[in-house]
């Protein structure tokens, strides 16, 4: 049988005093309210005493804050999503908040539940990776006044707060990179979307591509798993073996793609050049070592805070702020300049 849950009117009864009283000294209220010294250490004493802790629901009703912040993404196990997590955690909690983490596996149907169940919790907040097909949703939210900021991807038009990076600039210079160091046939992979960040970096890729007077090579892949992508990767690096250098828009893509080169038993550095856009922890280790565009995470957590704190403390000014953070290219082996007695274009005796 659960123990009974130690109440105000429990200490209250102990002490021999009103229930009143006793809320005053343990929400900081006691010395305004002119409760002797006295009082105040007996109330302090009997809480250390229990190991009393306020009942979380019913300070809500009291303070009409939760300290709940609701965090919703495509699928928190993503590196990206995780890393955010791990920060917004860290940083909320410093702040008193609690986070309570959904992944909504790009379905509609299961963001619109998890919206749902953070409305019945009373989230004070929430922070949104915004999913395809609930935008009607999250714009009733923040009709309502509850704050929202969104992060990694905009709707236009859409009236939120925004912490993104610039998509488009980070990647036209890895793709510059690439035609610095001597490479004129360079791929793009991406996925079949309309993800604001994904369209970003096509459009980087295309505009570097471009001004080199170079002629884009793009693949995008209707991402339905690993081994379908795998196999695309490998069927579109047969179909375009002129191909000397590759950019992955994301970081799956990324894994998918070093495991078709490795199936086509093609070198990265020698066979082929490499670019990922986001770094992992894993392709500083992977030999030869990967290029990468690495995003900020912690100053994407800090900035989503930042805004969220502001608006948390009745600051609502209609004004919305989008802020928009760079990039870092580190670049690596993967990348190095062209070597022209290599003959780093794909050999179609290679692939077979």
């Amino acid at each position: 049988m659960r123990e009974k849950r130690l109440s105000i009117t429990d200490i209250a009864r102990q002490l021999g005093t009103s229930t009143t009283t006793v809320s005053f000294v343990i929400n900081g209220k006691a010395r305004e309210k002119n409760i002797s010294q006295l009082l105040i250490d007996r109330v302090e004493q009997l809480v250390t005493e229990l190991n009393y802790h306020p009942n979380a629901l019913a300070k809500s009703f009291r303070t009409g804050k939760t300290m709940t912040i609701g965090f919703i993404v495509d699928e928190i196990s993503q590196p990206f999503f995780s890393g955010i997590a791990k920060y917004i955690d860290e940083k909320a909690s410093a702040f008193g908040y609690n986070i309570l983490f959904s992944s909504t596996k790009n379905s509609k149907k299961r963001g619109g539940e998890v919206l749902q169940v953070f409305n019945e919790r009373h989230v004070d907040a929430f922070i949104i990776a915004l999913p395809h097909g609930l935008e009607k949703e999250v714009r009733a939210v923040i009709a309502s006044d509850i704050p929202v900021i969104l992060f990694d991807r905009y709707i236009p038009g859409f009236e939120s707060d925004y912490v993104l990076i610039d998509n488009e600039n980070s990647a036209a210079n890895a793709t510059r990179h690439l035609i610095d160091n001597g490479f004129g046939k360079i791929a793009f992979v991406t996925i079949e979307t309309d993800q604001s960040q994904m369209l970003d970096r096509t459009k980087g890729y295309e505009k570097a591509i471009h001004e080199a007077g170079l002629t884009p090579i793009i693949k995008k892949i209707n991402y339905q798993g690993k081994t379908e992508s795998v196999a695309e990767i490998i069927d579109f690096l047969k179909q375009h073996n002129e191909i000397d250098a590759i950019v992955f828009s994301c970081n799956y893509l990324t894994m998918d793609g070093l495991d078709a080169i490795g199936q086509l038993k093609l070198k990265i550095g020698e066979d082929i050049a490499m670019v990922s856009f986001d770094d992992l922890e894993l392709l500083k280790y992977f030999v030869p070592a990967i290029t990468a565009i690495a995003q900020p995470l912690e100053q994407i957590a800090d900035k989503i805070m930042e805004i969220l704190m502001y608006r948390l403390t009745d600051n609502f000014n209609k004004n919305r702020i989008k802020a928009v953070l760079t990039t870092q290219l580190e670049i690596r082996d993967s990348s190095l300049p062209k070597i022209a007695s290599a003959g780093i274009a794909l050999k179609s005796a290679t692939i077979q």
